[in-house]
């Protein structure tokens, strides 16, 4: 078999395997929109045998706290854009960061944990704009910070604000504290490397810090707060 003709059946695998991707991504998003999902983290963990924490709740099962804390850290933004902030976005583009975490939505990180890799890269990037965009489009800001709280990581197998609230703090997350929920929120960043129950002197100060923010910023996170 000649090199393009191998070049050409590698082509067609590609284009078979993407569009299968996409058509995973849309109904997956359609079935998630009701059911509990799981991130490929934590597909990854069970296939190769490793723990997992993860409860499920809803919204309503959350400290308000705990919602303006991760709204306020991640992405002060979220109820006026549709899954990306094309400001933020460019303003990176601009710097030349790179494909940092400070351009991502919870939107896009929703997006990245549900159906890409972990890594930073362009590509990973480019993939995540068009999924973000689209869950964003057919679920409700709700139901996108509901997915994303019960879905990030916050240590080594621990996933969900649930999980990590009975961890490090011994309670459920609708009793989370100011405090508990600044410094789970600000852990996020480097969920391995920063422990909400015993943080060091960098991790106190960017809970404080967030506190203060979330005291005159008010209700950013008002498109949660209703039923819709």
């Amino acid at each position: 078999m000649g090199l393009k003709r191998l070049l050409r059946k590698a082509l067609r695998i590609a284009i078979i395997a993407f569009l299968g991707w996409v058509l995973l991504v849309a109904a997956l998003g359609i079935f998630w929109r009701w059911v509990p999902p799981v991130s490929t983290l934590m597909l990854g963990r069970w296939l190769t045998g490793q723990p997992v924490e993860r409860t499920f709740v809803d919204l309503d099962e959350v400290s308000p706290y705990m919602i303006a804390a991760v709204v306020n850290s991640e992405d002060a933004r979220f109820c006026q854009h549709r899954g990306v902030d094309w400001g933020m976005l460019q303003q990176v583009i601009v710097d030349d960061d790179g494909p940092s975490r400070g351009a991502s939505t919870i939107s896009m990180q929703t997006a990245k944990n549900l159906f890409l890799w972990p890594s930073r890269s362009y590509v990973r990037k480019g993939l995540e704009l068009p999924v973000a965009l689209y869950l964003d489009g057919i679920w409700p800001k709700r139901r996108m910070l509901e997915v994303y709280l019960n879905i990030a990581e916050w240590g080594e197998g621990i996933f969900g604000v649930e999980a990590a609230a009975q961890r490090y703090f011994r309670k459920k997350a609708q009793q989370l504290t100011l405090r508990e929920a600044a410094l789970l929120a600000t852990a996020l960043p480097n969920p391995r490397w920063r422990n909400p129950a015993r943080p060091n002197q960098h991790h106190q100060a960017l809970a404080t810090n967030l506190a203060d923010r979330m005291e005159q910023a008010g209700m950013v996170h008002r498109c949660v707060l209703g039923n819709d």
